[in-house]
Parts: structure tokens; C-alpha cells; sequence
């Protein structure tokens, strides 16, 4: 919801308008020559995410730790052979994390004798994939495919943050003007030149970021399809501080 806030100040028959500018040392001057209307105005800007960071992982088990870790090994290295060879740069791949260590009772419990035998040390890994927001789907099925059973968030953002940053300030200045306008015209004076602006913005998504899939674990698909996956939208919100001349 776009918010406007309105601060003016009458002085005497002279009618004299005068504003502080917040956190500034910076004072206009309340005088008869020094007539002002100040504006708090806040509007936003909508942009569809063109970046995707793609989270992949593993989770691999075996009946002592070198056979995890071999396991381990196998699926880490055919998880990042799948996507380099799929053309994803090698610097857009980023290692997260990875550990070996033996499986907690807790986690086996339900399991039969046999299973947790196989289950004594596991493996995990992890790594982030930054790609072009329609690309993601594809790199997940990818990753998935080649073993990454523990993937699926996805975060999204835009390679130019500054565009639609500005693009917001500037919705937000043109309508603190149109109010300073009609507000002018309420007092029988004409609106003069803006005097000084200043402006806050920050990125907000449009709905709350969810995982792309809520299972914790995923097994490849065989020769399915990938996902159907849409990039999401972003909202850059920015509230502009304005002060103009009146005549």
C-alpha cells in the first residue's frame, strides 16, 4: 500500500510554511520569503526475478567411513560433472558445505538390522548454483538426476538491483509532487521548486520465499521432465522525503 504522509507549518497572516529535514543538520528557514510544503511519499516498483540460486546437495551412507566417503565421492563428482557438462560455468558452482560422520541410533532407529548395517557413516554436500532464473528448473533437474537427493531452494534476485530501485524513488518523488501540488493549490499558491529530496528503498518479495520442493529428500527421475518452476516477483519499495517552494 503506498503511504503518504503530510507536514506543513502556518505562520501569522503572512501564511509562512516551513519544514526540518530528518536526520539532517540542514534547516530551511521559517520566514515570509521562505514559503514550503514538505512530503513523505512512498511508492514501489514490481520486477521479475531474472537470477536464480539454485541449492543442491547429497546425503550418501555406507557401512564404515570409507565406503561413505567413496560413495559419497561418486555422487558429488557426478552431480557437478552433470551441470559443467550441461554448460553451467565451473565459478557459478559454489561449494556450501560437506561433512562425514557416523549416523546417529535416532536417525536408524525404524530400520531394519540389515539397512542399518548399510548405514553406519554417512556423507553429505552441498553447493549454491547462480543461473538465469529460466535456466532453473533445468539445473535442478540436473543436479537431481545425478544424485543431489537433498535439493530444491531456490533464491531469487535481479541483476540489476538499481533499475527498479530508482524507478521506485522516481514513482515516489512524482507523487509527493502531485500531492504538494493539490495542497498548494488548497492555499491559494502555485507550487514552486523542489528544494531538497532524500529517499529510503529496500527489496522486498511479493509473497514469502518457499522452497521450490517440499520434500527434504528427492531421488532422480529417470527421463521425466523437469519441474515446472517460475521465476518470482520482486518488490523494491522507496520512501522519498520531499520539500518544495510554494508562490
Amino acid at each position: 500500500m503506498t503511504i503518504v504522509r503530510l507536514a506543513f507549518f502556518a505562520c501569522t497572516a503572512s501564511l509562512a510554511l516551513s519544514a526540518t529535514i530528518p536526520a539532517l543538520t540542514q534547516t530551511i528557514q521559517v520566514n515570509k520569503e521562505n514559503r514550503t510544503i514538505a512530503i513523505t511519499a512512498t511508492d514501489k516498483v514490481i520486477a521479475l526475478a531474472d537470477v536464480a540460486t539454485v541449492h543442491i546437495g547429497f546425503i550418501a551412507y555406507g557401512p564404515d567411513s570409507d565406503s561413505a566417503y567413496a560413495a559419497g565421492s561418486r555422487t558429488s563428482n557426478a552431480i557437478v560433472k552433470a551441470l559443467t557438462n550441461a554448460g553451467v560455468p565451473n565459478d557459478s558452482i559454489e561449494s556450501e558445505n560437506q561433512n562425514v560422520s557416523p549416523v546417529q541410533d535416532y536417525q536408524i532407529d525404524k530400520l531394519t538390522p540389515a539397512e542399518k548395517a548399510q548405514r553406519k557413516f554417512q556423507v553429505t554436500q552441498s553447493w549454491t548454483v547462480r543461473t538465469n532464473a529460466n535456466d532453473a528448473a533445468k539445473v535442478l533437474d540436473l543436479a537431481v538426476k545425478a544424485g543431489a537427493n537433498q535439493s530444491g531452494q531456490i533464491d531469487w534476485s535481479l541483476k540489476d538491483e538499481n533499475a527498479p530501485q530508482s524507478g521506485a524513488a522516481a514513482k515516489a518523488l512524482q507523487r509527493a509532487r502531485t500531492v504538494a501540488a493539490e495542497m498548494a493549490k488548497g492555499l491559494n499558491a502555485s507550487l514552486g521548486a523542489l528544494l531538497y529530496a532524500s529517499n529510503e528503498t529496500q527489496a522486498e518479495p511479493l509473497r514469502p520465499v518457499m522452497k521450490a520442493m517440499a520434500a527434504p529428500q528427492m531421488s532422480g527421475g529417470g527421463g521425466g521432465i523437469p519441474l515446472a518452476i517460475n521465476p518470482r516477483q520482486i518488490e523494491k519499495t522507496a520512501t522519498v522525503y520531499a520539500v518544495f517552494a510554494i508562490e
